[in-house]
This record gives structure tokens, C-alpha cells and sequence, in this order.
């Protein structure tokens, strides 16, 4: 079979692919940017609700997860929000700015990914779609791929190829099949930012707050996060529960504050002076919903007036509502999961090349390798660097 010769090829047309496809192609170098989708970009153009939160303005390594919390740092320090701000503002795209930070378009994600392949183009990068590897062998030196289409050579060889979350856009064990076949360490993985699941025994009873959404604040351990919380039939999710997903471990509780802002003991002092005969549902109901507060709270409490409340009730209120202790049943795994954390061990990695400590020319960005950010942007800018910074050298 004839053989086609690039200088780099990159397996997976996302964010980090294209990334790293432009900054290999300013440099002069011949690039073929190869995916098994039927499209460029998927991800981009579903993300932030069709709107691609693209970056954050604040960007810094604790907003990310991995066993080597180190290793980020270099690439989101060479290749910045800033820098990509900057890449949007050129090709005049409106975006806005949102809570903690967070920036969007303000037409459509499909603005990102028409700037990215106006730079593939620009450098002459080949895309290849609807395409299949069903071989990777190293040879000395670069690689050779066999494809459903051609056979390929390259002397650098970049995976960019994803996750395991939303397998409905195409999601696949490629690039950890790749790594394990070059010996690389894998960092077990698992769905983060992703929904909670109820234990079998609430589902029933908290079914009837589906739809009903508080702003809490949630911890799992050390970590802490305070935003929305949205009930679902299913369990809980919100963007509180998406972000406290990355971190809790199965068979552990959360911990939930309903009323993060209250004094709820001096609160309900004040009100049973004010209103002694009103029940407690009708006056915490000024704080949050009543439906969810007759599930939550005993019965024999939440009828109760105030002016019975003793130092026990309270002190039970405060406990049931501010550190309301939950042992969710599972993730709703890498179905709707935004992100894969864990994957190619970072130590195997150079931080400043992407490229393999034990194979030379082989590189891995994006989302494959062991570095997960927080929901708010910070996943794209970690493709957006490690591209950049792989693409300074393939």
C-alpha cells in the first residue's frame, strides 16, 4: 500500500487537535488532522448550550484536577486566556462575560470553530473526516497509521483524541488504547462534571422536586462549591453538583447548605418574635420552596408555630437544612458527563512539549491526558494551551 508522508499528523479534529494543528502549521510544517467523525469540532459547537464557553477570565492550575497538579501550570502560562481573547477579538467575534467570570458567544459556538478552520486553512492544514486507524506502529524514527482510507507516515504523531464522556459525539478509548500500547501509565479514569444519582431508597421520596432549583453550597472533603442546584427525577445536578462531581468518590456523602447566607438559629429567634403562632414551613418558606421543605424536614416540625420551637428543633433545623448530609447512589457516568478525569499519566509527559518522555514524536493534548478543569470554561483553555504548546515543537 502506497504510503502518504507528512510531517505531523494529529488523531481528533476537537479543540486541542485543531490547536495544536495551527500553531505545527504556522511553522511551516505539512499537517493532516485525521478524526473518525463526520465533522470537525463536535464538542465545540454543543458546548455552553450552543454558545461555547470558550475560556475564563481567571485561569489558574487549582482550577484543575490531577495527580500531578504541577504539570498545567507551564502550558496555561505560555498559551493564555489572554492569548485566545485575544485570537477572538481579531476575527471579531461578540462574546460576553457570565457569573465567576466565564466567557461566551454571544451568537454561537459556531463562531469558535469557523475561526479555528479559517486558521487551518490559512496554514494549510489537511482534515480528514469519517476516517478509522486501525493501526499505529512507531518506526525509526516517526510512525506509520493504517486507516480505512490510506496508509500514513509522520515523524510526529499528536493524540488529541478525547475523553470518554459523551460517547454520543463520538467518545472512544482511542487515545488510552494508544498510550497503553507504548507502555504509557494511565490515571484510572472517571465521569466528572456530571449529574448525582439518588440511593434507590430516595428516589420516591424526593421525586416530587424534580425542576426545582436553590442555590446551595456543596463540599466533598476539602472542596467546596457554591452555585445552583437543580433536582432532577434522576437526583441532583446544577452547576454545584457538576462541579463537587469531579471530586466525590462513590459510597461517600456530600454535604449540602441550603441557605449558605442565613443564620438560620438567630433567624428563626427573630421570627418567632415577630409571628410566634406561624408555622415553620410558612416562615422558612420565605427562604426556600415549601414543597421541598415538607420532604426534607419531619413532619411533626414543619407544622409546628414557632412559639413551640425549642433549642433542640432548632438546632435539628439547622442541621437538616445547613449540613444536610447525602450519600448519592452514582454519577450518571460518561453519558452526560462534560469531562473525563484522569487518563495519560502526567509524569509520562514533558509539561513544556506535550510529547512522550520514552517515545520520541509521540505527543498527547486535550482532554486525554490526566489534567480535568472545573466547569466554567476551563476545559477548553487547557486544550487551547496544551495545543499550543505541542504545536510549538511537532
Amino acid at each position: 500500500m502506497l504510503k502518504v508522508q507528512y510531517d505531523v499528523i494529529i488523531i481528533g479534529a476537537g479543540a486541542s487537535g485543531l490547536m495544536t494543528a495551527i500553531e505545527a502549521g504556522k511553522r511551516g510544517r505539512k499537517v493532516l488532522v485525521i478524526d473518525h467523525a463526520n465533522k470537525a469540532g463536535k464538542k465545540i459547537l454543543m458546548s455552553g448550550g450552543g454558545r461555547c464557553n470558550f475560556t475564563n477570565m481567571t485561569i489558574d492550575a487549582e482550577n484543575y484536577l490531577s495527580r500531578n497538579p504541577h504539570f498545567c501550570k507551564s502550558a496555561l502560562s505560555r498559551f493564555t486566556q489572554w492569548d485566545f481573547i485575544a485570537w477572538v477579538q481579531r476575527y471579531n467575534i461578540p462574546y460576553h462575560e457570565r457569573d465567576h467570570g466565564q466567557l461566551f458567544c454571544d451568537r454561537s459556538a459556531k463562531d469558535i470553530l469557523s475561526m479555528l478552520l479559517s486558521e487551518c486553512q490559512q496554514y494549510g492544514v489537511s482534515i480528514q473526516l469519517d476516517t478509522a486507524i486501525t493501526k499505529v506502529t512507531a518506526q525509526t524514527p516517526g510512525f506509520i497509521l493504517e486507516t480505512s482510507r490510506a496508509c500514513y507516515v509522520c515523524q510526529s504523531l499528536v493524540i488529541a483524541s478525547g475523553g470518554l464522556s459523551i460517547p454520543k459525539m463520538g467518545a472512544t478509548p482511542f487515545g488510552y488504547q494508544v498510550a497503553a500500547q507504548f507502555s504509557l501509565p494511565i490515571v484510572p479514569t472517571h465521569a466528572g462534571l456530571v449529574p448525582l444519582t439518588w440511593q434507590d431508597r430516595d428516589k420516591q421520596r424526593f421525586a416530587p422536586l424534580s425542576g426545582i432549583a436553590v442555590p446551595a453550597v456543596v463540599r466533598f472533603g476539602n472542596h467546596v462549591f457554591r452555585e445552583n442546584m437543580l433536582f432532577t427525577h434522576r437526583g441532583l445536578s446544577g452547576p454545584v453538583i457538576l462541579q463537587i462531581s469531579s471530586y466525590w468518590r462513590p459510597g461517600e456523602p456530600i454535604q449540602i447548605n441550603l441557605l449558605p447566607d442565613l443564620d438560620l438559629p438567630y433567624w428563626l429567634q427573630r421570627q418567632r418574635e415577630k409571628m410566634p403562632n406561624s408555622q415553620v414551613v410558612t416562615v422558612l418558606a420565605k427562604q426556600l420552596p415549601k414543597k421541598l421543605l415538607k420532604i426534607l424536614l419531619a413532619e411533626e416540625v414543619v407544622c409546628m408555630p414557632l412559639k413551640s420551637l425549642q433549642a433542640a428543633h432548632i438546632q435539628k433545623l439547622a442541621e437538616q437544612l445547613q449540613n444536610w448530609c447525602l450519600k448519592p447512589n452514582a454519577t450518571e457516568g460518561y453519558r452526560t458527563a462534560e469531562v473525563t478525569v484522569g487518563g495519560v499519566d502526567c509524569d509520562a509527559l514533558s509539561s513544556k512539549t506535550m510529547e512522550c518522555k520514552t517515545v520520541p514524536g509521540l505527543y498527547f493534548v486535550g482532554e486525554v491526558v490526566d489534567v480535568s478543569g472545573w466547569l466554567g470554561g476551563y476545559n477548553f483553555q487547557w486544550a487551547w494551551s496544551s495545543g499550543w504548546c505541542a504545536g510549538q515543537y511537532v
